[in-house]
């Protein structure tokens, strides 16, 4: 297993995703400019090119690694490889795709035609008099926090707040996702803390993909004071493959 950022063999392979066979090959340039081939197989191919000595998260890279992969999603579907993956057996890499024919093709159909979309959503401060009005309970405290101010008192209060900020916050997300998940094939979440209370990917049809920008765009309108909502995509659909052949790493 080669690890990202150490030096690499002549023959290492920079794996940027596979495709059905019959693809193009992309013009765009890969990861430290190095021409991007095929390395076919029976029905399926690997997009590779020369692996840099030194594989690093650069702008540049991460984007030609993005560009490799937007050419080929424009001839239909792929298995997207996470950026920095290698293979240092090519022999062993072209063997795992003809063992992996079946699981690869069915991944491979599962999102033809399909696009990924990534929503996040943190917690918005700020609205602690709507809170207060609607929680007795923070009533009661900032009441108790006016009438004896002192330093404990005031961070208790902060603390109730918060976690008011929080749960409304919350809230709001659960019903991003009841919105949204009716619109898309599958969803996958993705980690949440303390201030990212919703993080989710949406597997769409393409062209469903409007239609999920307009529903986004009216929840941020209605939940804007709870919740800040951002939408990423169209994505390559890392969330919804495992493909993984033998003989690469990270």
């Amino acid at each position: 297993m080669t690890v990202t950022g150490t030096a690499t063999t002549v023959d290492t392979l920079y794996v940027y995703g596979i495709a059905p066979a019959g693809v193009r090959p992309p013009d765009t340039p890969g990861v430290g400019g190095a021409p991007v081939r095929l390395l076919t197989a029976p029905e399926l191919c690997a997009a590779v090119s020369g692996a840099p000595e030194r594989v690093r998260a650069r702008r540049r890279d991460l984007a030609a690694h993005q560009a490799v992969l937007d050419e080929l999603l424009a001839q239909g579907p792929v298995l997207p490889m996470r950026f920095g993956v290698l293979s240092t057996d090519p022999a062993a890499l072209r063997t795992q795709l003809r063992a992996d024919r079946d699981d690869l093709t069915a991944q491979l159909d599962s999102v033809r035609d399909c696009l990924e979309m990534n929503v996040k959503g943190t917690a918005v401060p700020g609205h602690f008099a709507d809170l207060v009005r609607r929680d007795e309970k923070l009533r009661v405290l900032a009441r108790r926090t006016r009438q004896r101010p002192d330093y404990e008192a005031n961070v208790r209060l902060g603390e109730a707040l918060a976690r008011g900020v929080r749960r409304e916050a919350r809230r709001a997300a659960g019903e991003v996702l009841a919105r949204l998940t009716p619109l898309a094939v599958r969803v996958a979440g993705g980690p949440l803390d303390e201030e990212r209370v919703l993080s989710a990917s949406f597997l769409l049809r393409c062209g469903d993909e409007q239609r999920f920008r307009e529903e986004v765009a009216a929840l941020a309108g209605r939940l804007g004071d709870r919740l800040a909502l951002s939408v990423t995509g169209p994505l390559p659909c890392y969330s919804f493959v495992a493909a993984r052949p033998a003989g690469t790493g990270r």
